[in-house]
């Protein structure tokens, strides 16, 4: 298939429209029967099948930067710009966006922030919605609209922006952002050891109590540990603390730390400080959507549970990969064999009894009328559906796409 059109899950071909300005792009929805906008296409396969047919939106084009006063530490972009380009720009003022995104140089903001997308700094730096302060979408008469503002003081109105923050754009089109960015950390460190599965209920206790503040606290199977190619441990599972500060303060953590688990008689721990943290960070950022993986979960689960469930999942056939955010109670499984119908329906049922939500991430389009992508229906799923017809009357955006059809 050219590059004039795509398909998702199977559908289309669906023509590709890529325009060069929001009034373009208003122009295309208010003609358009259903709209499916398109980014770097790097999560195209998350949510059900498109419910109709219609057009493909490629915002790629819209990639400018249309204000950095970086003094006030905010900037705003259009939605189409790839994370890499924003973190480069970013950067040449010593500021970033603290958010894990794998295929950065693939991903835009927008699809980034429909997918609410996150990664192991999360633990420390929260994810997007703590950084997005104004946001402005195409509505369903191809008019944009804002909602937030410039300034991160400003408080007028309703917060609209985290209403469109993971709604897979369902709700409109995301056409431009204003963020709060954050300055480089001076210092940057990791400590990586093994653990045995017995051990690790106490071991995690034992890190959430610690007196340190990680920005990271992941959790890595085995296979995970050697999809990923970080350092091998002689034990079940591989435990990844990760410090971003002052030079003063990450380095009284990371000595605070290793008192603490010699009292936990914790051995063969290694480190890794300044440039040479940035492997393991990219390690950990891309074992969050694995290439090659066929079948992929993520559960919620407790802090306090995520030893068990771990364990649990990663005793499941078929040799998954388990990579947690331990600290946040964020656990994702992936399979890089596709398990047949009946098996991938048993291993989300499984997880599911033993999570308080679990999202199907990715699976072949022939499964996905078989599994609850979104999970078990909640109990706002009317006022979900509320809200999506008082934004979006037609149904234009995403048609069929997210929770429960919507």
């Amino acid at each position: 298939m050219d590059d004039a059109s795509c398909q998702i899950d199977g559908i289309g071909p669906l023509p590709v429209i890529r325009p060069t300005s929001v009034v373009e792009l208003g122009e295309q929805i208010r003609q358009a029967e259903a709209v499916f906008p398109l980014g770097g296409r790097t999560q195209l396969d998350l949510g059900y099948p498109p419910s109709r047919d219609g057009i493909a939106l490629d915002l790629t084009r819209l990639d400018q930067i249309i204000d950095y006063p970086a003094r006030d530490m905010t900037i705003t972009v259009q939605a189409g710009i790839r994370l890499a380009q924003l973190q480069r720009v970013l950067a040449g003022e010593g500021q970033r966006l603290p958010l894990d995104v794998p295929r950065a140089e693939q991903a835009t903001l927008g699809g980034v922030l429909a997918t609410n997308t996150s990664g192991s700094r999360r633990y420390g730096a929260g994810t997007a919605r703590d950084y997005v302060i104004g946001i402005s979408t195409v509505n369903d008469e191809g008019q944009e609209t804002k909602a937030g503002g410039r300034v991160v003081k400003n408080v007028a109105g309703y917060d609209l922006c985290k209403l469109h923050l993971g709604a897979l754009g369902t709700l409109g089109v995301i056409s431009q952002v204003t963020l709060k960015v954050r300055p480089i950390p001076e210092a940057s460190a990791v400590l990586m050891f093994g653990c045995e599965t017995a051990a690790l209920p106490t071991l995690l206790e034992e890190l959430h109590a610690s007196q340190t503040r990680p920005i990271c606290l992941d959790l890595l199977n085995a296979a995970a540990v050697r999809h990923a190619g970080l350092l091998q441990p002689k034990q079940a599972w591989l435990l990844v603390i990760g410090f971003e500060d002052s030079e003063t303060a990450v380095h009284w953590q990371m000595q605070q730390l290793i008192r603490e688990l010699t009292r936990l008689n914790v051995v063969g721990t290694e480190a890794a400080a300044g440039a040479a943290t940035q492997p393991v960070w990219q390690s950990l950022t891309e074992l969050t959507a694995p290439t090659g993986a066929g079948f992929s979960l993520q559960a919620g689960v407790l802090p306090s549970q995520v030893a068990e469930f771990a364990a649990f999942a990663a005793g499941l056939p078929g040799d998954p990969l388990i990579h947690a955010h331990a600290g946040n109670g964020l656990v994702r499984v992936h399979w890089l064999q596709t398990p047949d119908a009946s098996t991938a329906v048993a291993h989300r049922e499984t997880l599911a009894a033993r999570a308080g939500h679990l999202t199907v991430l990715r699976c072949p389009s022939a499964l996905k009328p078989l599994l609850p992508l979104w999970g078990t229906p909640r109990a706002d799923a009317e006022l979900m559906r509320q809200v999506k017809h008082a934004l979006d009357p037609r149904g234009r955006f995403n048609p069929g796409r997210f929770l429960q059809g919507i």
